[in-house]
């Protein structure tokens, strides 16, 4: 008998509820916490919250991984590893290596679902998490967090829905 994949709950690994269980925390942290950053400027200064971008991040990585590889799996192992290591980047992934597979890019994917907000704020989150990597923390200021916490709902939604269109069981 072949079944169609299932999942515990919404997500998908168990993970995937460490990460939701890790934002959560990190967004109920007290501030107070955070008063290291009280001797830098405004405009020098991360949001006292960007771990939570970052974080985010991470687990997003983690989802688009899954896509490609539930999307690819009738490939052969050797094939799907090698191509997941070729396309090792995020950006990659979400760009070059979906538009192989999908025929566009992981944003535009979005937009076409109805999810124009969550595209862009991706997009945002990605650009300024790179510009946190290489020397400019305040790119992650307290607006991005707001936005991100604001949207992970609509952010859940959306990926729902292109990896239910993605994947086929």
């Amino acid at each position: 008998m072949i079944l169609p994949a299932t999942f515990a709950g919404a997500e998908g690994r168990y993970e995937d509820y460490i990460y939701l269980q890790m934002l959560q925390r990190e967004w109920e942290r007290p501030v107070v916490e955070f008063q290291t950053f009280a001797h830098v400027g405004d405009a020098e200064r991360p949001s006292a919250r960007a771990a939570l971008a970052l974080l985010f991040w991470g687990y997003f990585e983690t989802r688009i991984e899954r896509l490609h590889r539930t999307a690819m799996r009738n490939l052969p192992q050797r094939v799907l590893d090698d191509t997941l290591r070729r396309y090792s980047g995020i950006g990659q992934r979400l760009y070059e290596l979906y538009k192989i597979f999908h025929g566009t890019n992981y944003f535009d994917d979005l937009r076409a679902h109805g999810f124009l907000a969550v595209a862009e704020l991706l997009h945002d989150i990605h650009r300024r998490r790179n510009e946190f990597t290489h020397g400019k923390p305040q790119a992650i200021n307290d607006a991005t967090v707001n936005a991100l916490v604001a949207n992970l709902k609509a952010e859940h939604e959306a990926w729902i829905a292109v990896y239910n269109s993605r994947v086929k069981p």
